[in-house]
């Protein structure tokens, strides 16, 4: 059996301003921004650069009930972890475009580690794997 989990869905408030924040703050590319006028909506999908793994879902929130998530889908938690090859390339590049860093960088077991928010504020890890931890294996 082979699985992936292929998209993973952010609330967002705005389409093109989320867009914009993870097309030119985060260099992210825009795979998708494809109208569905049945219901309304944009299908949004952007993905890390030279990534291969899991993509985002850029869903606006469409219902009332939704628009309190947006920014706090994980109850204030890390939501998503964000491994780069070079971890102090995109902290240095992420703070000159003005990513708020809510937790320094540090070094663990596994690699290093800081904690930005995203435009809504949901938290990220931006990390880099040491060459031996287990997670290397699938990301290669």
């Amino acid at each position: 059996m082979k699985q992936c989990i292929a998209h993973v869905a952010i609330v967002v408030r705005d389409y093109d301003e989320a867009i914009d924040f993870y097309v030119n703050k985060l260099h992210f590319e825009l795979l998708d921004d494809t109208y569905q006028p049945e219901q309304d909506k944009r299908w949004v999908v952007v993905a890390p650069q030279g990534g291969s793994g899991t993509t985002i879902l850029l869903a606006r929130a469409s219902k009332e009930e939704q628009e309190p998530f947006i920014g706090n889908q994980t109850g204030g938690r890390v939501f998503l972890f964000l491994n780069t090859d070079d971890f102090w390339r995109d902290y240095n590049d992420y703070k000159a475009n003005g990513i708020e860093f809510v937790r320094e960088p540090k070094t663990a077991d596994y690699g290093i580690v800081a904690v930005f928010k995203d435009l809504y504020g949901n938290q990220w890890d931006l990390l880099q794997f040491n060459e031996d931890h287990p997670m290397m294996k699938r990301i290669k």
